[in-house]
């Protein structure tokens, strides 16, 4: 889940659409926003949950790993890659990718390593959640693929990943999409305490800081998961069939480790591997995002996040800023399908 929540992340670091998307999105523009280009194409409506699956799924080592993946349009079109977060699977995407394929795009979804078909390549690799393991994942993934450089797009855990990319490697990100903003932390950061409150709303994270947590998880993850759903999304009425396509990606053999260690890593009781050492001292200074970047935010999110006013400052490019109403919570592209891809094409078009 996203968690730059507490105050020094809440300090840190921290286009305009069509008509009828200004109204209906509600957005609101930083003073750095400029308008998307009028060429960009205008997507038809859907209704979430018009599409239960990928027509093409496939496997590709990078780097690591074998990624699991789905891949959706001509595969000559220009790149967009989509990072899902946890606990959520690729079919966070399963009604977006069409639409940006109709729009022309090459769309790409991996599975994040601990998800799915992805699988470690050596028994002997460390089963690493940290931050900076995950985005050096797709930027080999990208270079598996021959793809030289992407509009790149996520939420939670895959917001966080492509805001680091795009820090990090913004020869290799054309354009950002970015849910609850900017996401990217630190260890020390991590550390500062926070209000009881705020606190309170990290109850997984101190219960996967302990062994009866990482055995909890592992006993009940589809319960647990579908809990964290319910508590980050509270109006989106999801059906069983919804959640259990999505909860077969927690069955990958790695996807405990993977989780447990993201955590305790970001509380300072994991260590890290040192060939990310260079990377995350990097990601603690708040690096600047400098290409062109729409953030987003559902109107109804359960999920700790941070405000966009804390955050727009650290993106110093073409930015605007969309709130998505009508009962959006934090999976937001498969809450709202339409204006996630709207997102997309818009930042791609900046």
């Amino acid at each position: 889940m996203s968690e730059q929540i507490n105050h020094r992340r809440r300090r840190f670091f921290g286009i305009a659409a069509a008509t009828f998307a200004l109204a209906q999105l509600g957005v609101i523009r930083s003073t750095s926003a400029q308008a998307a280009s009028t060429s960009a194409p205008k997507l038809p409506a859907v209704r979430p949950g018009t599409h239960t699956s990928f027509s093409t799924l496939k496997q590709v080592d990078a780097g690591v790993l074998n990624v699991g993946y789905a891949e959706v349009g001509p595969a000559d079109g220009p790149a967009v890659i989509l990072l899902h977060g946890w606990p959520y699977d690729i079919y966070s995407y399963v009604d977006v990718a069409p639409l940006l394929a109709s729009a022309g795009y090459r769309v790409i979804i991996p599975y994040l390593r601990g998800y799915g078909t992805t699988r470690f390549l050596s028994n002997a690799t460390p089963r690493n959640g940290q931050q900076a393991a995950l985005a050096t994942d797709i930027v080999a993934l990208m270079d598996a693929l021959r793809i030289e450089k992407a509009t790149i797009a996520g939420y939670d855990w895959g917001a966080r990943t492509a805001d680091i990319i795009a820090a990090l490697w913004p020869e290799r990100c054309k354009a950002l999409v970015s849910v609850s903003g900017y996401l990217i932390g630190s260890q020390e950061g991590n550390k500062v305490p926070l209000p009881p409150k705020a606190e309170l709303e990290w109850w997984y994270q101190y219960y996967f800081a302990t062994e009866r947590g990482r055995a909890g998880y592992d006993k009940y993850r589809h319960d647990f998961s579908k809990l964290i759903w319910r508590l980050a999304s509270p109006k989106w009425h999801f059906d069983d069939a919804t959640f259990d396509r999505s909860a077969k990606a927690f069955d990958n053999p790695d996807h405990v480790d993977i989780v447990i260690h993201n955590y305790r890593w970001r509380l300072s009781l994991a260590e890290g591997e040192p060939k990310f050492d260079d990377l995350e001292k990097r990601l603690a200074q708040g690096p600047v995002i400098s290409v062109p970047t729409i953030t987003l935010e559902g109107d109804a999110n359960g999920a700790p996040h941070p405000d966009a006013s804390v955050y727009a400052k650290k993106f110093s490019g073409k930015y605007a800023h969309r709130v998505i109403k009508g009962g959006i919570g934090h999976n937001l592209p498969q809450e709202a399908p339409r204006e996630f891809a709207q997102a997309v094409i818009d930042a791609d078009r900046f």
